[in-house]
């Protein structure tokens, strides 16, 4: 396994270096890692030009159009559009030009929104997902059946992994574009530095999440690019919640 090519899309994302270097500390020498200039996984010439060119027999699709709330409220079609179109692209493409395994990187926004906790794979069909990212978890829903029919189909090795909410070092702290965690340090550290009393989140703090260190997921998907070899999704996760009121005041003591 570690004399294999590995194309990783998205190695310069958040996720993606994380897993870049676990495959790195684990070994593997042989990491594709091209910029968007060299592969443009919107243009179908490009990713066909790219893995002609490099052969890669692994493909790991990290890369997305992702944002926290306040992105996907201002771009649902940039996220359907671009997200669909990439996923449903290099996984057809790593097909049709002889990859080996393909890992696709899915998301915990493909549940129901008033999916039942802890979230099963059997039960990702049962409600719509929450209508603020709905645009973002449909994308990934398609890359999963995708995964599902060409393996079926052609026999096609290829995996979903259902990612939940990931924080870590390296992550976005831009308000226009930041998932929680890192938008609530960044708004209580504003507030300590302009000495506010107060700051505001989203909703009233009754809603749970689950969350993961990066460092984790990225060696949860080493784990499975390895191990696991079912076209059903499976989840990636810690399996506990947390209400955002609790995960705001853990945040404050910080």
């Amino acid at each position: 396994m570690k004399n294999k090519k590995i194309l990783v899309t998205g190695s310069r994302g958040f996720l993606g270096s994380h897993f870049i270097e676990v495959l790195k500390n684990n070994g593997f020498k042989k990491i594709l890692t091209p910029s968007r200039a060299i592969l443009d996984l919107l243009k179908v010439e490009s990713i066909d030009k790219y893995l002609k060119e490099n052969k890669p027999d692994i493909v790991v699709h990290i890369a997305a159009d992702i944002g926290g709330i306040g992105y996907s409220k201002k771009h649902p079609a940039n996220q359907l559009y671009n997200n669909t179109l990439m996923n449903i692209m290099i996984q057809h493409k790593s097909y049709e030009h002889g990859v080996e395994k393909f890992i696709g990187i899915g998301s915990v926004c493909a549940y129901p929104k008033f999916a039942k906790i802890p979230f099963k794979e059997s039960e990702i069909w049962e409600g719509y997902p929450e209508e603020t990212n709905a645009s973002y978890g449909l994308s990934k829903k398609i890359m999963m059946e995708q995964t599902k029919a060409y393996n079926s189909q052609y026999g096609f090795n290829s995996i979903h992994l259902l990612m939940i909410n990931l924080f870590g070092p390296g992550d976005d702290f831009d308000l226009e574009t930041s998932h929680v965690i890192p938008a609530m340090i960044r708004k209580m550290d504003n507030a300590n530095s302009n000495s506010l009393e107060s700051i505001t989140l989203w909703g009233d703090g009754s809603p749970t999440r689950e969350f993961l260190y990066v460092k984790d997921a990225a060696r949860a998907i080493l784990k499975c690019m390895v191990e696991y070899n079912s076209p059903n999704p499976i989840n990636i996760g810690n399996g506990k919640e947390i209400s955002i009121k609790d995960l705001a005041e853990k945040i404050k003591l910080i």
